[in-house]
Parts: structure tokens; sequence; C-alpha cells
């Protein structure tokens, strides 16, 4: 019999029962959207709890991306990461933006400031970074490019929930920050997202945006979109904030002992922790070299007979893909850190409800290869 299957990730569900007096709640005052109640509770809540001025709640992360794009006006070309989900760069085109691509750093796989500055051109307008896995960018040397060049600084933070630096927040650097609340998020509301705003000028403009650019009943200031969370994802959220500190807890222990298990893995490399950084471990990436005995695909195949759905985030580069690999900046030959990162990462399962046993197991598979290596071979016996 095959094994029960072992997912990359699996949303926290906080106990059923916990949730039904929220619904009670909008079943009796029938205010689904719009800025409902719990809508706005949880803005605040969120606010409070990651230590930000201002959030405005979306749907989902990529309306928010697209959104915060247009609420800073941001046109022409748009520095960023080659290696992210696809959602970074799809934004831009759905502006009409042109994406350029520059390569990461090779110990953070963020993107590389020191690479920034040749890619700049009288088009470029902006910066979007990514915190890739919730690793912080280096936010103090992309901020000093921006200002040097007088450009913006949009931060693709859909993995960086909760994650602080000796600043603070991560989420309050840049322009903007935009989360994504998705299912597979360390923070869900089902679907959903966020942006995270520096000031109450900004916000409402936002807000604005996300419904269909109206002020009032009769005035409208923007060719705005409906972008608005529903008041169901609002309380879901609502309750998830209820058990946040305990799942970031469970994906810390699990981050321990995938680190001590395999840290002396011949082959396997974990990306190291960072310094003055609390992490939300929202991923476990390893990356596959050329000592272990298989190759990265090879391993991913074994996983995937053995019912154990590792993901290879993030492969392909987006660049890779027929929207975008036309443009001269998407070439291999310029993405050479990325193009390496994607051809040797495994992000291992890691969530909360992840039991020991599937650890365990997870483990075992990567260590198995080592017991089928042959023995080496003995030396003749001399001569006498």
């Amino acid at each position: 019999m095959a094994q029960k299957p072992i997912f990359v990730t699996q949303p926290y569900m906080p106990p059923l029962a916990e949730f039904l007096p929220y619904l009670e709640e909008i079943w009796q005052n029938r205010v689904l959207t719009n800025g409902g109640p719990f809508h706005q509770q949880l803005e605040q809540a969120l606010a409070d709890y990651l230590g930000v001025k201002h959030i405005a709640l979306f749907a989902n992360g990529t309306l928010a991306l697209v959104t915060a794009l247009q609420a800073l006006r941001i046109n022409g070309e748009v520095i960023t990461t080659p290696y992210s989900f696809v959602a970074t760069a799809h934004s831009l085109l759905w502006n009409g933006i042109k994406p350029v691509f520059v390569d990461i750093d090779p110990v953070s796989l963020n993107l590389d400031p020191a690479k920034i500055e040749a890619a700049i051109t009288p088009q470029t307008t902006a910066i979007m970074p990514v915190h890739c896995y919730g690793r912080p960018c280096d936010v103090d040397a992309i901020q000093k490019i921006a200002d040097n060049y007088n450009l913006r600084v949009i931060y693709d933070a859909a993995h960086a929930f909760g994650v602080k630096d000796e600043q603070g927040s991560i989420l309050s650097h840049g322009d903007l920050s935009v989360l994504s609340f998705h299912a597979t998020k360390v923070f869900n509301t089902f679907e959903g997202g966020a942006i995270v705003c520096p000031d109450a000028k900004t916000k409402q403009r936002i807000d604005h945006l996300k419904n269909f650019g109206f002020v009032d009943e009769t005035t409208v200031v923007a060719a705005g979109i409906n972008g608005k969370m529903s008041e169901v994802n609002a309380a879901f959220g609502l309750l998830q904030l209820k058990h946040i500190d305990a799942a970031l807890g469970r994906r810390k222990e699990i981050d321990t002992v995938y680190r001590r298990e395999l840290t002396s893995v011949r082959g396997i490399t974990c990306l190291e922790s960072v310094a003055g950084v609390q992490p939300n471990h929202a991923y476990f990436p390893v990356l596959v070299s050329a000592n272990y005995p298989l190759t990265r695909d090879q391993l991913y195949a074994r996983f995937r007979e053995r019912n154990v759905m590792v993901r290879r985030y993030f492969y392909p580069l987006i660049s890779d893909f027929p929207m975008y690999r036309g443009l001269p900046s998407a070439q291999r030959s310029n993405l050479a850190v990325a193009a390496g990162a994607a051809d040797r990462v495994l992000c291992l399962p890691i969530y909360p409800d992840m039991s020991d046993a599937d650890q365990q197991r997870v483990i075992d598979i990567i260590r198995e290869p080592f017991s089928e290596e042959p023995a080496p071979a003995q030396a003749a016996d001399a001569v006498l």
C-alpha cells in the first residue's frame, strides 16, 4: 500500500467550532463585503501584530501587487528577480511595465544589489525585490540605490509575514510591501493579501483603487478594480491571528530538526540562518550539489515515488517562461546564480501539523541513497 501523502505544506486550520461564532455574526448582520466590521478589525489587528502603520486588505496577493504598482503610478521598466513565483513579474505585465531581470545573491537567493545599478536605464522607475522564502533582502543597499537614482521600491513580501530585522518589521522597508494570505502561506485567510502602507494618504488611494475608484456613492477618482477582501475571509484571518504564534513556534521546531539532521549530509546544503533576523520558517529549501549520490531531479522523483510532494521552488525561473524569455535581461547567461539555484533547489515539507514521524520519513528518504552506494573496493591481499 502507498504511504499517505506528505505535502510540501498544508494550511493551518483552527478548530471549526471557534469559527462558527464569526459566521453566525456575519449571518446576523448580513454584511458580506465592502469593508465590513471584520474587515476593519482585521486591518487594525494585523497592523498591531506586525508593527506597521497601515494595512489595506485585498482578495489576494496578486491583486495587491497590481494595485501597489498603480498606487505609485509606476511605468516604464522595473528591476526585479527571476527567482520567484510568476505573480511577481505578471503584476508588471498587467500594468504594461517591462520587467528587467537581474541575478540573485548566492547566499540569500534574493535580488543582488551589486547587479542592480548596471540594469538601470532612463526608463527605470522602480525596483521590485522579493524576500524569498521570507529571508530579508539587503534592504539598506537596495534603498541606497533607489535614493541615488530616484526610484521607488515595492517589496513582494508574500513570504515574509511576521519577519523582523534589527529595525523592526521587514515590511516597513521600501515604499510599499505586499503580503499574500493564500492557503499555502504562514498566515492565511483562505485567499487574501494586503499592502503595507507608510501613511494614511497612501492607504486612502489604495482603498479607492481596490474598490473601482469610488470615493463615495457618485464619485469615482481612478480606474480601480474589485480587489476587496470578503467578511468571511477577514473573519477567518482574525481567528488565525489568535493561533499564529503557536503555528510559528511549531514551524521553528521542524526547521531545527531539519538543520540538525541534514547539515552533515554530503551534497545537501541548508540555507544559512540570517543573523539579527526573526524568521517565520515559511519554507525549508535545500540545495542538492553534485557530490550527492542523486541529481536534484532524481531525488525529486524518488520523493514523489514515496508520495512525498516536495517542490522545486523556484524552477523554472520566471525568465524561462514564454512571455519573458524574449527579453534581453532573461538570458540565462545574465542570470547564472539564479539558474544554478533553480536547477538545485528542493523545498521540503514544513507546516504546523506535520508530525515527527512524517518529518523523519522525509529525512530518511534523503539519507537513503548513501546506503545504496557500493562499498569501497577491498585492496587485494599482498603476495607473500
